[in-house]
């Protein structure tokens, strides 16, 4: 479950950022199964599992959003990233089954 007390965007938001042509850097925690049945267009899959030896493909200095399925995954990698000096990473609220009912329901629940 995701910690409100950490930083989080709205599908809704997210989905403004990136209709703006300002989107934030898109950071799928999910499994490669997972990744394959729906995605969020622009984002980057690094599982939960590999995000420790692949820290140095992200920057630390732009923004992050961390989606997983439901929050739990992306609050830990959250808490990760933060512990790593990444500045500015937010939770998307309800992960990718939010995106899916509120923004995408061509994504399918699962």
């Amino acid at each position: 479950m995701p910690d409100p007390s950490l930083p989080q965007i709205s599908p809704e938001e997210l989905k403004s950022r990136i209709d703006s042509g300002n989107p934030p850097f898109i950071l799928d925690v999910r499994n490669p199964d997972e990744f394959a049945l729906g995605r969020i267009i622009g984002s980057s899959l690094i599982p939960l599992g590999e995000l420790p030896a692949r820290l140095g493909e992200l920057d630390p200095d732009s923004e992050i959003v961390v989606h997983c399925k439901m929050g739990g995954r992306a609050t830990q990698a959250q808490i990760f990233l933060q512990q790593h000096h990444f500045r500015d990473v937010k939770n998307l609220t309800g992960g990718i089954l939010a995106w899916s009912e509120k923004i995408d329901p061509s994504i399918p629940k699962y």
